[in-house]
């Protein structure tokens, strides 16, 4: 057993007692250097097991527990400047992956820029400031869903964002055809698609997560339950509706980030603006409610109160990305789980990590398909499918938490 006495004002010593039926037991008090073990015969058999320091320093052979040497081979690092080193890279990997996003959205820009350049450069610029905002909207909303809800393959979208989305666009169409659906102000139809999307999320969300905790696999089958209901009601207003006007509907399910009217880009950044706010005041709350609910109440969090606030954010944010460009169900299950990878676990790190990788993969993939393959295919399928990919393969080797 080991009793520390006191701290030494000299930094990087310390005062132990090493007691019990070992050696250094019967010695009495030894002083030591932090990260290099005292000096003297070996433990015998019985002495207590070998100690560092407080903070970890002390690490290497023990002092005791027969096996011990008592030699100093204590080279461990302190936690101090381990956090320091995994601060500095993650830092650094963030550095990286801003500098890519800066590269990739002015390659966008500037490549074959030629020709009419008055008439290209400010569509390439609308589309580019697109991207951004969606990356934002969607990168931030997964980590702070995903933070709530104490798991990594749950988003928004799976939960059937998406398909609300797509509800609301055919019943519109279905009510007041696609002409004057299409003919009404471009802010009007936006908003009144975010309010009807963030209306349902909210009550939605606030059943299934603000309660006791809930079964990972029921949470599943309540999203794929919505969401094949909204898939259904949809289906049967497509098919009896006229076919120009479905064809025109068809267009609006899936995500188009060259269309976007340069109206709706000042209407979604405020909006995200409004929304960061409140997530920026609680940045140093989200690490503790990313440890659980018990967790957060004892160590004093409304856990309950900030859940209902982060669920509101990410509604409001995904429900502006979705009506922005359309829907895009796997792109924040990718860039939330790639954030992840960043090497320590912090906010402060994951969520710009999550939006510089949004902005890499929309606009590097973009560049990609205009100059390589020539715009074949969409930009979302591709998400989509790769995404699609993700999502199975986390289910099946059952990685959730």
């Amino acid at each position: 057993m080991t009793t520390d006495l006191s701290s030494s004002p000299v930094p990087g010593r310390r005062r132990t007692v090493e007691s019990g039926g070992g050696l250094l037991g019967a010695l009495g008090p030894t002083d030591h250097v932090d990260g290099a073990a005292p000096s003297g015969a070996p433990g015998a058999p019985g002495a207590g097991p070998g100690r560092g320091t407080v903070d970890g320093t002390g690490g290497g052979a023990g002092t005791g527990g027969g096996a011990g040497t008592g030699g100093g081979a204590g080279t461990g690092q302190g936690t101090g400047t381990v956090r320091r080193r995994e601060s500095r890279r993650a830092w650094l990997v963030v550095a990286v992956l801003g500098a890519l996003a800066v590269a990739c959205l002015a390659a966008f820009v500037l490549v074959d820029l030629t020709g009419a350049v008055a008439y290209i450069l400010p569509r390439r610029l609308s589309t580019v400031a697109a991207m951004a905002l969606v990356a934002y909207a969607i990168g931030v909303s997964t980590v702070l869903f995903q933070t709530v809800t104490g798991n990594r393959i749950l988003t928004p979208s799976i939960m059937g964002f998406d398909a609300l989305y797509v509800l609301i666009q055919t019943v519109m169409v279905w009510v007041f055809s696609a002409q004057s659906f299409l003919s009404a102000p471009a802010p009007l139809r936006f908003l009144l698609e975010a309010v009807l999307m963030v209306v349902f999320a909210v009550a939605l969300y606030r059943w299934l997560f603000t309660g006791a905790s809930q079964s990972l696999h029921l949470v599943l089958l309540i999203g794929i339950v919505f969401a094949t209901l909204f898939r259904g009601i949809s289906a049967l207003l497509q098919k009896l509706m006229d076919p120009s006007e479905f064809i025109v509907l068809q267009d609006l399910f899936f995500a188009s980030f060259g269309m976007v009217d340069p109206q709706l880009l000042g209407i979604a950044a405020a909006l995200l603006g409004l929304a960061s706010i409140p997530v920026w005041r609680m940045r140093h709350e989200l690490d503790v409610l990313a440890l659980g609910r018990d967790t957060a109440v004892s160590l004093g969090v409304d856990h309950r109160g900030r859940t209902l606030q982060i669920l509101v954010i990410a509604a409001v944010m995904v429900a502006v990305s979705t009506a922005l460009v359309g829907p895009v169900t796997f792109f924040g299950l990718l860039v939330a789980n790639l954030a992840y990878q960043v090497g320590a676990f912090r906010h402060r790190w994951i969520l710009p990590a999550a939006v510089f990788l949004g902005i890499i993969m929309l606009s590097g993939g973009q560049l990609v398909l205009q100059h390589v393959f020539g715009f074949d295919t969409a930009l979302s399928i591709i998400i989509e499918f790769a995404g699609g990919i993700v999502f199975l393969a986390m289910l099946l080797r059952g990685k959730v938490r």
